[in-house]
């Protein structure tokens, strides 16, 4: 493990379904910067130093001339594809499977070439100057099962245009506890069947899915995926998700995740509603001096 490099891993491989596009890619800043142009400028004010992205191989020319290229004159970069026929030895992909198998299975797709210890974002999710600096020192002292994720305030990652899933998380000094996939979330409050809505308290802090890891998150990732497929209940739709391998792990005792609260505004494309509310707040901080 090179302890002495950090890398940003960037999982782009979504197409959208909600946002009906491709969401990564759409335009927010004012001469028509992307919500990834603003995350790759902060992780490198930040100090990381490498750069990957995981995309569909389908999606390649677009992506990278319209973030990639960019991307490319700043970081050392590389590109890695998450694809639904990438499987253990014996595995088969179901004949109704189109939908891709989550985030744990993004991230193992870059066990090959990334050998430091690395943040994980989503392409789609802005999170802030201060959060990637957080991330970045706890990534500096990291050893083995040492790992660590942003924690934000639910109420500042919320769209007024729906829903939104969420991992509610529950922490013991400054450490997760547990993690709970809450798919549906609107107002503070969540629901499971559609009728009724349960309360969330206004301190309730959730993960947007930026996690600080080391190599060592590979082996439970492939070992985890194999236990995933043999016990697969919806060949159509079960997903391999990151909070799901987290929270396993911490069952089993095996690692530990620091939560670096941040108090940074989320913005985010879930639905195309957001996009004027999503050019709006990145307007503020340009205003702010924040990119200059």
């Amino acid at each position: 493990m090179d302890i002495n490099k950090t890398t940003l891993i960037i999982m782009a491989a979504g197409m959208g379904s909600r946002f009906g596009g491709l969401k990564q890619i759409a335009p927010v800043g004012p001469n028509g910067e992307t919500i990834l142009d603003f995350s790759i400028h902060d992780a490198k004010k930040a100090g990381f130093d490498n750069l990957v992205f995981i995309i569909k191989k389908e999606i390649e020319e677009d992506f990278r001339n319209a973030v990639g290229k960019k991307a490319e004159k700043i970081f050392n970069t590389s590109y890695v594809f998450q694809e639904i026929d990438s499987l253990p030895s014996g595995y088969s992909v179901p004949s109704n499977r189109v939908k891709p198998w989550g985030t744990s299975h993004a991230v193992l797709q870059s066990a090959s070439i990334v050998n430091t210890p690395f943040a994980v974002i989503n392409a789609d999710d802005f999170y802030g100057q201060s959060t990637f600096k957080i991330i970045k020192e706890h990534l500096e002292t990291a050893k083995d099962y040492d790992y660590c994720m942003a924690g934000f305030l639910l109420k500042n990652t919320l769209t007024e245009h729906g829903t939104v899933a969420r991992g509610v998380c529950e922490t013991e000094n400054g450490y997760l506890k547990r993690i709970t996939e809450r798919l549906k979330i609107k107002d503070m409050k969540y629901t499971e069947d559609d009728v009724s809505w349960t309360n969330l308290p206004d301190d309730t802090i959730v993960s947007m899915n930026m996690w600080g890891f080391t190599p060592t998150i590979y082996g439970e990732l492939q070992q985890g995926f194999e236990q995933f497929l043999k016990n697969l209940k919806d060949e159509e739709k079960s997903e391999y998700l990151l909070p799901h391998t987290v929270d396993n792990l911490l069952t089993q005792k095996k690692a530990t995740v620091k939560v670096l609260q941040t108090h940074e505004k989320w913005y985010g494309v879930t639905y195309k509603d957001d996009l004027p509310f999503v050019r709006q707040g990145i307007n503020k901080l340009l205003e702010r001096g924040l990119y200059d």
